[in-house]
């Protein structure tokens, strides 16, 4: 094997292997990988960065600000509202919910119009009274489907369309994935529907009525001559922390004061609201020269919780005086809100401290749900990780505020209306040519959206200030570092190797059985890494594939397609599936129970239908 073939296969295994350790966010590795095959000689310097301007990474840039612009203007919200039944069974509403997911990511981003349905969801199971993982993990499933039926719809589409026009063959076209795709989409919809959201399994909602930890809310008083008074409640603060504890409100003066500035002195008589573990809380305060007066604690949902803070804030702590009569005066307006942490969101690896939610925002965070569970310990260090469920406590303007810097969704009903019907009609014409051009050959794909991206901006669309914030560096950042990497495989002959490995131990020098190897070995990967990566790697294989069989290679990139693009079996292979992963109250080992059924269906189903409608010879 000659020396750059060894480069390129030990880099590769390098680039897989850290993608499946998870440790290194992956565009930081695909950025390694692409330097390592420039220190190697494998790429040349001056190429190096020419990735970032291949058409599939300006039409990813382009399609995620127009996806932004359509949520901005309200106009899928209230879309997606229309579409679903007013009244409907279990079955109905899984089914409307599932396909109204899958008909927007065709045309936006699917992990915005997940992030757009949620709440939809959430508010459908407690209305069903069912789970609410049984309509979340379907819905997830339905945006992924529908991301295959066009060009737009996915990263790895787009990639695709990119190596066939590299290959000589030109690009695809916008709608050359829908008849595969569409029939694949469809068929795991009615199976989902019928039979498929049986089968995931009941988990409690980490959120809402699932944050079960018995959390007390205890009001503790500052005495005369206590060591408390004259301190800040910084200093406090830090002496509560052997407790995991934390000061949410303090009352002075009648008065209630959420989230309070951490540099304010304590005075005698001032009144504190603090969140801890009960175990260790009584030994905490022993030092600080405060009086535990209250304990209350909380088992129940949202609801209750909020009861307990009123109550907290409003109930006299001196049967003798009746003082404090007025302290609920401000909580009218403080509420409690469940925001589940997006893929992208700017929290990710970071905790409270580090973003100073209480001294930015005015919030408090009163608990984090992972994987199914709750807990209050380390919250002001804990770094949040993406499919977080965060309990936020605080004003409705300061939580929404909030919720849209770092991207966070809310778990709650929302109210759909459109600010300027006006611009939700220009963005939906604006978005309809963009895809009209590029459908009907009139622009390329990425000339077609940047233009629609430019009408967005022009027009006031998208706010100039959010128009680079809207865009997922990371994603681009790996587009562009994996496609010359990708090419180096080619160039090596490394693809060509791994292509006759492939046949020769595999596929027995079968087409057709080539065809389920590439959809299957896809399929697989893209459970474990990123599927824009994964069909980077695999194109290069499949073109190779098909040469050397004397078969069209449009057979086989569809399959790397339809294989990218269903990843169901983990909750790392797709954003989707980590979006719904703390409100769902999945584990890690929950995902196979649907997403393997699934997987064997789009096998079975889309191998006869790639082989149909693009055909070996």
């Amino acid at each position: 094997m000659p020396t750059e073939q060894w480069f390129i296969l030990s880099i590769l295994a390098g680039t897989l292997a850290m993608f499946l350790w998870g440790r290194w966010r992956h565009d930081m590795v695909a950025g390694g990988a692409l330097l390592a095959c420039v220190l190697v000689g494998l790429v040349p310097g001056a190429e190096a960065f020419s990735g970032f301007g291949h058409p599939a990474v300006i039409t990813v840039a382009c399609v995620l600000v127009l996806s932004r612009g359509l949520q901005l203007t309200g106009a899928v919200d209230a879309l997606a509202q229309r579409m679903l039944p007013s009244n409907p069974g279990p079955i109905e509403a899984i089914a409307a919910l599932t396909l109204v997911g899958a008909v927007l990511s065709a045309f936006m981003n699917n992990v915005g119009a997940l992030a757009l349905l949620m709440p939809i969801a959430v508010q459908l199971a407690r209305r069903l009274e069912i789970p609410p993982g049984r309509v979340l993990m379907p819905l997830a499933f339905g945006t992924i489907l529908g991301g295959m039926t066009t060009l737009i719809g996915t990263p790895p589409n787009l990639l695709v369309s990119g190596f066939r026009a590299e290959n000589g063959s030109g690009s695809f076209s916008m709608f050359d994935f829908s008849a595969v795709g569409g029939v694949v989409a469809l068929t795991g919809i009615v199976f989902i529907a019928l039979i498929g959201w049986r089968l995931v399994p009941r988990r409690q909602q980490a959120g809402g009525d699932s944050f079960e930890t018995s959390t007390y809310f205890t009001e503790v008083r500052v005495e005369e001559k206590s060591k408390a008074a004259g301190k800040t409640l910084e200093e406090i603060e830090a002496q509560l922390e052997e407790a995991d504890a934390q000061i949410v409100a303090l009352v002075r003066n009648e008065y209630r004061v959420t989230a309070p500035n951490m540099r304010q002195l304590l005075r005698a008589g001032d009144i504190l609201i603090i969140e801890a573990d009960p175990e260790s809380l009584s030994a905490a305060l022993s030092g600080t020269g405060l009086q535990l007066e209250e304990a209350v604690a909380v088992d129940g949902g949202e609801g209750d919780e909020e009861a307990v803070l009123q109550e907290a804030s409003t109930q006299e702590s001196d049967a003798g005086n009746g003082e404090k009569e007025q302290r609920g005066k401000e909580d009218d307006e403080i509420v409690l809100q469940e925001l589940v942490i997006m893929p992208h969101s700017a929290m990710v690896g970071r905790s409270a401290s580090d973003v100073q939610i209480r001294t930015r925002y005015g919030l408090n965070l009163l608990a984090i749900a992972r994987q199914g569970s709750r807990t209050i310990r380390r919250l002001r260090s804990t770094p949040v990780q993406s499919g977080d469920v965060l309990l936020m406590q605080g004003r409705p303007e300061a939580l929404s505020a909030f919720a849209s810097e770092i991207s966070g969704v809310p778990l709650a009903q929302r109210s759909i209306d459109i600010p300027d019907k006006r611009k939700a009609t220009i963005a939906m014409l604006v978005m309809a040519a963009a895809v009209a051009g590029a459908a009907f050959g009139l622009l390329p794909a990425a000339i077609s959206f940047a233009a629609g991206m430019l009408a967005f901006m022009a027009l006031r669309i998208v706010p100039l200030r959010s128009v680079y914030n809207s865009i997922d560096w990371t994603v681009i950042v790996l587009l562009g570092a994996m496609i010359p990497v990708a090419g180096a495989m080619a160039d090596t002959g490394a693809a060509d190797m791994l292509a006759g490995l492939l046949l020769e131990n595999i596929a027995r020098g079968s087409a057709v059985a080539a065809v389920v190897v590439l959809l299957v070995v896809t399929m697989t990967l893209s459970d474990f890494m990123n599927n824009a990566a994964t069909a980077a790697v695999m194109c290069q294989i499949a073109i190779s594939t098909a040469l050397q069989l004397g078969v069209n290679a449009d057979t086989y990139l569809m399959a790397v397609a339809v294989g990218a693009s269903c990843s169901f079996l983990t909750p790392i292979g797709h954003q989707n599936n980590t979006l719904i992963l703390g409100p769902g109250g999945f584990r890690f080992g929950d995902y196979w129970r649907l997403g393997l059924p699934m997987e064997i269906l789009v096998v079975a189903v889309g191998v006869p239908m790639i082989l149909w409608v693009w055909p070996l010879v």
